[in-house]
């Protein structure tokens, strides 16, 4: 069922259905939106994305190590404190305390760091609403993307009075600075075998 076609949803309703379902979806504004087509949904995305998420994860995990932090995978949801919008990150970064919405405890309202690795079924959605929406979180300090045609990332970071700074890190010998958990990560330990070869899916 397409966005258009569904009634209006509270964010009360979209829960206990996207709790129930089979395969994820978003929300934002009263309408549920799948990630990707059903399978795609279910299995979490591509081998690459697989990679990359994995990747980065447990590198940011290791540069976290022994600080009062945690890294989270795409299995926990994340929602602004309004309610209009739920959504499944690749990664997230919770300084603390994590803040959850109840007593299911698998919504997140404190980020510090969200991480989306870009892909074709996303990449309007990651680059557009979630840049927008995720900037309306006031825990969040940084919002990277990560792309997969190229060793690419872009961190927008929250300055004063609500400015937001985009930095680009590119190829393999950058060093992407994560000011948000105080880490930097080389693009070439995100990419580790990562093949950029002509014809490679995504």
């Amino acid at each position: 069922m397409s966005a258009r076609s569904q009634p209006y949803l509270t964010p009360e309703q979209y829960l206990e259905i996207d709790r129930a379902a089979e395969f994820r979806s978003e929300y934002y504004k009263g309408r549920m939106y799948p990630l990707g087509d059903p399978p795609e949904a279910m299995a979490g995305g591509t081998y690459r994305h697989s990679k990359l998420t994995h990747s980065l994860g447990r590198r940011l995990g290791n540069a976290l190590e022994g600080r009062p932090c945690e890294v989270s995978g795409s299995d926990i949801r994340v929602s602004s404190v309004s309610g209009g919008f739920y959504s499944y990150p690749d990664l997230v970064v919770v300084w603390g305390e994590p803040r959850l919405l109840d007593g299911r405890k698998d919504t997140l309202l404190n980020p510090a760091l969200i991480v989306e690795v870009l892909s074709h079924s996303t990449e309007g959605r990651d680059l557009g609403l979630k840049l927008a929406q995720y900037r309306s979180i006031e825990s969040l300090e940084e919002y990277a993307l990560v792309w997969q045609t190229e060793p690419r990332v872009e961190v927008y970071r929250r300055q004063p009075a609500g400015r937001w700074l985009l930095s680009e890190f590119i190829g393999l010998d950058a060093v992407c600075h994560f000011e948000s958990v105080n880490a930097g990560i080389s693009l070439g330990e995100i990419y580790d075998k990562i093949s950029f070869d002509e014809g490679a899916e995504f």
